[in-house]
């Protein structure tokens, strides 16, 4: 069977597929999409029922699309986020190929051969835009023949879905303290692992987070080479949208601890780092009020103070007397939840696109391969470049490149 010829390929129809798509539209780039399952899929199948975006709608979102009865201060569902790519897919008149996987991409006489599931693709030009949650981490501390449910956060669907009995979650990032927070408000005992986090209010002075990062040239900020790890940033949109305090989620029933370590006779050992990776959070979100402040004076702005914003509260008990030691059955945890992120996985990227450490060598997403291309990972070209609005920015700039090869 011949091979089908196309000038640019573009791998992944999430956010990132579908953001390179609409820029090489307007700049009239032949290309193909290709997505092994369906648009925006992890958003469908790998968050759990309850997720709401982490940003306001008028934030997170595409230049060219607001959200549809989403009013632009509250934060949008995943069903409507699933709704807002398939809408963007169709006013771009994105060319997307759904349920085509691409196994393998080489090098080839018109450029790369990509072997796919419904045949091979040739293409001059080829943009990753698989994002950055691949390959799901999970610590193998706990053994399975310990008779507890395991599962990384992308399985997590609902609290019905756990076996009665307590939970235990590790990590804190958005992921980690809003699962552990549902959980914890239906009812179940939760245990939940800290480690080392940014908190950063999600509202201050009448303007959530997202507005202070902007104009505070946080979204904007570099990193000294790409595939500098993400920030875990502990940031909630659920219930309204509030600020992340682990001392309230304590308050609230949940056990802190710090990161957990080796696993021996049923017992977990516990890090000592628990009261240092709180008051690190706490120097985060105190010091993005400080900046916050020094702005609005510098500029002048009528905006409320919030001097109440920085009264940190007391220590709970389980900061000051933290658990070293977890005996998992006298706790009575009978599910573990991983949300320890995740790590890229380009097994079949057959080209020499990688540094000595196997991540992909780029600047700004431009390959050392000519005429390959990478979209969507954290730190692309700056923080924002794994979210949605920040994205569209980045394949701006890929564009350019492509279309003047």
């Amino acid at each position: 069977m011949p091979s089908e010829q196309v000038e640019t390929l573009i791998i992944g129809g999430g956010q990132a597929g579908l953001a390179m798509s609409a820029q090489l539209r307007e700049r009239g780039v032949s290309h193909l999409v290709l997505e092994r399952h369906r648009i925006a899929e992890r958003w469908r199948s790998e968050r759990w029922d309850s997720l709401v975006a982490n940003g306001p709608a008028w934030h997170d979102r595409f230049p060219i699309r607001s959200f549809d009865q989403v009013d632009p201060d509250a934060f949008a569902p995943r069903d409507q986020i699933v709704a807002y790519f398939e809408g963007v897919a169709a006013q771009i008149e994105a060319p997307v190929r759904c349920g085509v996987e691409v196994t393998s991409l080489a090098h080839g006489d018109a450029g790369f051969v990509a072997e796919t599931s419904a045949g091979r693709i040739e293409a001059r030009n080829v943009v990753v835009a698989t994002g950055p949650f691949q390959k799901p981490l999970v610590l193998t501390l706990v053994p399975q023949s310990a008779g507890i449910m395991q599962m990384h956060s992308n399985a997590y669907r609902n609290p019905s879905q756990l076996p009665e009995g307590a939970v235990l979650v590790v990590g804190a990032g958005s992921s980690g303290s809003q699962i552990a927070d549902e959980i914890n408000r239906a009812g179940r005992k939760v245990y939940l692992s800290v480690g080392p986090h940014d908190r950063p209010p999600r509202g201050y002075r009448g303007r959530d987070f997202c507005w202070w990062l902007g104009v505070l040239g946080q979204w904007d900020a570099k990193v000294k080479a790409p595939g500098t790890e993400h920030i875990t940033i502990a940031v909630s949109g659920a219930y309204g949208g509030h600020t992340v305090d682990f001392r309230d989620l304590a308050a609230q029933g949940m056990t802190l601890l710090g990161r957990v370590g080796a696993y021996q006779d049923g017992v977990l050992a516990v890090g000592d780092d628990l009261a240092r990776n709180i008051r690190a959070g706490d120097a985060n979100y105190l010091a993005t009020l400080d900046l916050a402040d020094a702005y609005a004076a510098a500029e002048g702005l009528d905006m409320p103070l919030e001097e109440e914003a920085k009264l940190i509260g007391p220590d709970p008990d389980c900061v000051t007397h933290p658990i070293l030691a977890l005996d998992l059955a006298k706790a009575g945890i009978t599910s573990i939840i991983w949300a320890t992120g995740f790590a890229l996985d380009f097994g079949w990227l057959k080209v020499d696109a990688f540094d000595e450490k196997g991540r992909p060598a780029h600047d700004r997403g431009v390959s050392r391969v000519p005429g390959l291309y990478f979209l969507g990972l954290p730190w692309l070209s700056r923080r924002a470049s794994p979210f949605i609005w920040g994205v569209w920015h980045d394949a701006e700039y890929l564009a350019e490149h492509i279309a003047a090869r």
